[in-house]
């Protein structure tokens, strides 16, 4: 049964984009189908892929709004079993135009429905905000995975976003779960990074990863070549933590 994982953190820089694009390949490369899904107006995801956004004549927001098949939209990627439905900066102007339309928080859930069931996994990499954007990746998806970046502050801000899947879990979709928190940019060196993997395992128990994403300027790297971390070195640090990190999900 496919698996709708949305990526969220309301916090910037904690790895999301990162998360998303390489936890896509790396489960394609362990034989999954996988759909990503840019919702996020900066398109860094799409980027990450190695996708021209001026060149593309159709993006998300174009399904969202109802001007396009989503078969029209998905993209093929340079790994066979990895798709993509791409972003641009026309998704600012999706919350604009949906502010007086009705059901407008399960526009996402509706664009994806008549492909879903052909991938294993959809993970929709959401954007910086609890925004309409982020409510209707919530209401799309069966759980939501939390990158939190190892770092001071990492857990200010989180029960925000928990408040936020529990109201949307009361509000407009039941089944939705918490698939679990994975700790990124962990640098095992710093007592400070030891003390945030600690803490959170205190509050949030078996919700937490055992695989944390080390840091690594390989990560940093990839999205400049369009390419995922596993193709750009796969023997850097970074790809062998989203290779493990892609291999306990898969037991979840």
């Amino acid at each position: 049964m496919t698996q709708i994982i949305s990526i969220a953190n309301q916090k910037g820089g904690v790895g999301k984009t990162t998360t998303a694009v390489n936890l896509s390949a790396a489960l394609a490369m362990l034989k999954k189908k996988v759909l990503l899904v840019d919702c996020d107006s900066q398109a860094n995801a799409t980027t990450g892929l190695g996708v021209e956004k001026p060149g593309l004549e159709a993006s998300l927001y174009h399904g969202l709004i109802g001007e396009a098949d989503i078969q029209d939209l998905l993209l093929p990627t340079m790994l066979p079993g990895l798709t993509l439905l791409p972003a641009n900066v026309d998704l600012i102007g999706f919350e604009i135009e949906m502010v007086s339309v009705s059901q407008r928080e399960a526009r996402l859930k509706q664009l994806l429905l008549p492909v879903a069931d052909q991938y294993d996994y959809v993970l929709i990499d959401c954007p910086p905000a609890l925004s309409l954007l982020t409510l209707n990746a919530f209401v799309a998806s069966h759980s939501v995975l939390i990158p939190l970046q190892s770092e001071f502050f990492a857990l200010e801000g989180l029960g925000q976003l928990l408040n936020t899947v529990k109201r949307v879990k009361s509000s407009f979709n039941p089944g939705l779960k918490i698939k679990g928190i994975v700790l990124t940019m962990f640098d095992r060196r710093t007592n400070l990074a030891q003390n945030v993997v600690e803490d959170a395992r205190k509050y949030f128990k078996d919700l937490v990863f055992k695989t944390k994403i080390p840091r690594n300027v390989k990560l940093g790297e990839a999205p400049s070549y369009g390419l995922p971390v596993m193709l750009y070195d796969k023997q850097s640090q970074g790809a062998k933590g989203y290779m493990a990190f892609a291999r306990e999900l898969l037991k979840r």
